[in-house]
C-alpha cells in the first residue's frame, strides 16, 4: 500500500538536499529555492512538473514502478534510498547487482560534469544507460534500444548499422572481443542469465558468432585507443578510460583525444555540430 505522506516527505527532503550543480544543472541568478525546484526535478526525471508536484502534495494517481524508477534515478538516490522510495510507493524494490539499471550517484555526479566530453554509463552486457550530449554526438543515441538489442554486443552481430562507425580492418577484433566478453559474463552469471540467453539467440541468428563461440576464446580485452569513422568529422582516434562500479556491474566510459592532435580538433568540431542523429 502506498504511503502518500511518507512518499511526499521523502521526495521533498531529497529535493531540498540537492543543489543544481550536484546534478549538472546551472544555478542561475536570483535563486531563492532551498535545493532543487520541482520543475528541475521533473526535467531530471523526464516527467511533467504537474505530475511530480502532485506526488509531493499527496495527490494524483498511484505512481508506477517505471515512474518511481525514473524519480529515483533523477534524484540521484543510493540503492538503499531507491529501495526505500519503492516501498513508500507500495512497490517491491527492483533487484540489485548485475541486473539493475540504477546508476550509482557517484557515477552520475561524474557524468554530469562531463558535458563537453563523450561519455556513457554501460552495463556489463553493453546496455547504454546514460550518455552525455557529446556521447550522443559521437555514437548516436544508444539508449533508445529495447530487448536484446539494448546490448551493443548483440547488435554487433545482428544489426549492420552497429558496425558503421568501425573501420573494416578493426571489425574482426571487435567480433572476437564481443564473443569473448559475452562468454565470460555468461559463465559468471550462469545458464539462466541474460548473457546466456543472448548467446543462445546469437547462436541461432549469426554464423559469424557461431564460429567465434566454438573457438571458446576468453580474455579478449577492448583496446584503450579506439578508432571511429564518424560520418560528420571523419576519423577519430580517442582514448577510452573506464571507471567501474563493481556493486552494480556498471562502467563509466570516457573518450578523450590527445591535446593538439587532429582528433582533438575534430572533437571540438563535433561539439559545435551537437547531438544530431548520426545514423
Amino acid at each position: 500500500m502506498i504511503d502518500r505522506a511518507g512518499l511526499a516527505e521523502f521526495l521533498r527532503r531529497r529535493r531540498e538536499s540537492l543543489q543544481p550543480e550536484d546534478v549538472g544543472m546551472p544555478r542561475g541568478q536570483r535563486r531563492r529555492t532551498e535545493g532543487l525546484r520541482r520543475e528541475e526535478v521533473a526535467v531530471l526525471c523526464h516527467i511533467s512538473t504537474d505530475y511530480y508536484a502532485r506526488i509531493e502534495r499527496q495527490r494524483g494517481p498511484h505512481p508506477s514502478e517505471q515512474m518511481i524508477s525514473s524519480i529515483a534515478q533523477g534524484l540521484h538516490l543510493t540503492l538503499d534510498e531507491r529501495d526505500h522510495l519503492f516501498r513508500l510507493a507500495g512497490h517491491t524494490p527492483p533487484s540489485r547487482g548485475s541486473t539493475s539499471d540504477h546508476i550509482s550517484p557517484g557515477l552520475l555526479r561524474i557524468l554530469d560534469r562531463l558535458e563537453d566530453t563523450p561519455a556513457e554509463v554501460v552495463t556489463e552486457l553493453g546496455d547504454t544507460l546514460r550518455q552525455t550530449r557529446m556521447g550522443t554526438a559521437l555514437t548516436g543515441d544508444t539508449t533508445r534500444f529495447t530487448g536484446p538489442a539494448r546490448s551493443r554486443g548483440y547488435r554487433w552481430f545482428t544489426d549492420p548499422e552497429e558496425r558503421s562507425l568501425c573501420f573494416p580492418e578493426d571489425r574482426p577484433f571487435m567480433s572476437r572481443m564481443y564473443a569473448s566478453g559475452l562468454r565470460q559474463v555468461a559463465t559468471v552469471r550462469g545458464p539462466s542469465s541474460r548473457a546466456a540467453q543472448y548467446a543462445d539467440l546469437l547462436l541461432q541468428q549469426s554464423e559469424e558468432f557461431r564460429a567465434l563461440w566454438s573457438d571458446h576464446e576468453i580474455g579478449v580485452r577492448p583496446e584503450t585507443l579506439k578508432r571511429f569513422d564518424h560520418p560528420e568529422v571523419g576519423t577519430l582516434e580517442l582514448h577510452c578510460q573506464r571507471l567501474n562500479d563493481p556493486q552494480q556491474s556498471h562502467s563509466l566510459l570516457v573518450y578523450t583525444a590527445v591535446p593538439g592532435s587532429e582528433s582533438h580538433d575534430k572533437l571540438q568540431m563535433l561539439a559545435v555540430i551537437g547531438d544530431q542523429t548520426v545514423r
